[in-house]
């Protein structure tokens, strides 16, 4: 179904009472979306997926069959790939309610998450960082930082495009420059 501020929402979607969604956002097959939702503008929620009383920033891409607990909050132009999993709590048990002790993960603008990968409850994926398919993040990740494996480690950089970055620390595709400093990257270049 198409509203007036071009939200599209698939019939089979559920959309509980009170989610914000933005124009241009597209809802896909079978999703569900919590009251507390905000959903930005121009994001695509894949077919299979669990938002809750979370916060996804203006661009975001979340592929099919993703749940996004409460205390996850993705910046703008983050890209979950399918299957990727969050969580919110350190200790679970089914018979002991810890509502209370959820933890915040916050994904930073650009970020890219690859199919697969298991997001543990408590960590900051940094801005234009990239987490390998089926990687299992439980620390946090720098920016830009190319991370995979169980557990992630950082094997490379990532230009803001999504491109790895190399021993010159120059991107081949959008011509970016970057360097390390103190253990970070950071651009050479003001428009990276």
């Amino acid at each position: 179904m198409t509203d007036p501020d071009h939200k599209h929402v698939h019939p089979t979607a559920i959309v509980d009472a009170g989610a914000q969604i933005g124009a241009g956002s597209w809802i896909w097959h079978w999703v569900h979306v919590m009251s507390g939702a905000e959903i930005g503008e121009r994001c695509s929620i894949g077919q299979g997926c669990f938002v809750g009383n979370v916060v996804i920033g203006d661009g975001c891409r979340v592929q099919n069959n993703v749940s996004i607990f409460d205390g996850v909050t993705l910046e703008a132009d983050v890209f979950i790939g399918p299957s990727a999993v969050f969580t919110n709590i350190t200790h679970p048990r089914a018979h002991v309610s810890r509502k209370e002790q959820f933890e915040a993960t916050r994904v930073c603008r650009g970020a890219s998450i690859g199919a697969n990968a298991t997001i543990l409850c408590g960590v900051m994926i940094g801005a234009h960082a990239m987490v390998g398919a089926g990687a299992v993040v439980v620390n946090d990740v720098k920016p830009h930082a190319v991370v995979v494996g169980v557990p992630a480690r950082q094997i490379s950089w990532a230009c803001a495009c999504g491109e790895t970055l190399y021993k010159d620390y120059s991107c081949g595709r959008c011509e970016a420059r970057y360097r390390v400093e103190d253990g970070e990257l950071v651009s050479v270049d003001k428009t990276a």
